[in-house]
């Protein structure tokens, strides 16, 4: 069971379009993370890559950007 640092509303961070990533800024200095296909797929825990803090963020799918798949496509 992982330790949840904070729940975050899914407003309060920074989305990138160009990556489909949404990122919030960890007390470490680096940027919890999460990517929109994963939101889609019902994950909610952000991760920060520097340390073992999580995020727990609260949404709603209805809310979320479209998903690009040909971008997608393209990383696979």
């Amino acid at each position: 069971m992982s330790i949840i640092y904070e729940e975050i509303e899914i407003e309060d961070m920074t989305y990138v379009e160009e990556t489909q990533t949404y990122t919030y800024p960890c007390p470490c200095g680096d940027n919890f993370s999460i990517l929109l296909v994963e939101l889609y797929d019902g994950e909610d825990i952000g991760t920060c890559p520097s340390c073992t803090l999580k995020i727990k963020i609260i949404f709603d799918e209805d809310n979320l950007p479209e998903l690009n798949e040909e971008e997608e496509e393209e990383d696979s």
